[in-house]
């Protein structure tokens, strides 16, 4: 390096290394994980100290100023760009946002689809039932044989109230895997329900209505025997939290669909990239309730025999949704 170029090397640096100084202190503070820590003058210190550091670093590769002074400079510029731009919420931060605020938001903003996934829902349920009163043939058009069982038109009334209170006999020693079953067969009927209504919702639509005509089905079935009060019970424990989150992750589907259909003003890639951010969560929310629904049905069902004390649990717990969904996160809205 030539006398000139080591003077104007030595007056670049000291005319701007207050700053740099300052941005180093800033970057390590932030880097001990006190991000969060940074009064508001600090964190505008922050972000002006980096963009005029990056300044200097730009002027210094222009003038070909020493290699130790670059290098430096670029170290110092990296730091401060993942202090500045890298998220400093933790994991439990993110978790606990989700459950305070952006969960029952997303469900809030999200009240279209949702009503679209109930009206599918109950629509196939009134069909099922206005059907199976007319004519007993219409209960296997809506359930698989393999899935009712022996719960069918041709079974005595004593056989299908005894489904509804038979506590297992040795069976509770497999009610574990019993749980694990219905939450791996209902995590994917809810999977689809979502991931298929981005297909201009029609298909999400279909399979909803199709869960309620079963729904509708067995409904009719027990009803026509003077067992309704029962089987509204015996489903109300896992039902409520089970019918829910199929609704809700259809209704995630909805709104990508909506979104596909009516994209309004904005390119519809970009329509459907902000629904996503709603309908994901409603996704995880469905999630969160069929993993409640599987422990609901493979323990709570089995153990509790009492159709009052069901109903109660179930639409209980029903409730504590609610709350949670039209209650938490109104402070951030």
């Amino acid at each position: 390096m030539t006398d000139i170029a080591r003077i104007r090397s030595t007056r670049f640096r000291e005319q701007r290394e207050a700053d740099w100084r300052a941005l180093e202190e800033l970057v390590r503070k932030a880097e001990r994980g006190a991000a969060a820590k940074l009064t508001f003058q600090e964190a505008q210190d922050l972000a002006r100290l980096y963009r005029s550091t990056a300044t200097s670093l730009s002027v210094a590769r222009d003038i070909s100023l020493d290699k130790a002074l670059l290098a430096y400079l670029e170290a110092l510029v990296a730091r401060a760009y993942i202090a500045v731009y890298a998220p400093q919420e933790s994991l439990s931060g993110v978790v606990t946002r989700f459950f305070a605020s952006s969960a029952p938001q997303a469900m809030r903003r999200s009240w279209i689809g949702l009503v679209l996934g109930f009206l599918a829902m109950a629509l196939g349920a009134v069909i099922a039932y206005a059907l199976f009163m007319q004519d007993t043939a219409w209960f296997y058009t809506f359930v698989p044989a393999g899935l009712a069982g022996d719960r069918g038109p041709g079974a005595s009334t004593e056989s299908l109230r005894a489904a509804l209170f038979d506590d297992g006999g040795g069976y509770l020693a497999g009610l574990g895997a019993f749980a694990a079953y219905l939450f791996s067969n209902n995590t994917r009927v809810a999977f689809f329900a979502f991931a298929l209504g981005i297909f201009a919702c029609v298909p999400s639509f279909l399979l909803t209505l199709y869960n309620g005509l079963m729904l509708g089905a067995f409904y009719a079935l027990y009803d026509s025997r003077d067992l309704g009060y029962e089987l509204f019970g015996w489903l109300s424990i896992h039902g409520v939290t089970e019918l829910a989150a199929i609704m809700i992750a259809a209704g995630g589907g909805f709104m990508l669909g909506l979104a596909f259909l009516f994209p309004g003003d904005m390119p519809r890639k970009d329509a459907l990239r902000a629904a996503s951010k709603d309908a994901v969560k409603l996704a995880l929310i469905s999630a969160l309730m069929l993993f409640v629904a599987g422990l609901l049905e493979g323990f709570g069902r089995q153990l509790i025999q009492d159709t009052e004390v069901r109903i109660v649990i179930g639409w209980g717990i029903g409730a504590l949704w609610a709350a949670w969904f039209l209650l938490a996160g109104w402070r951030r809205n």
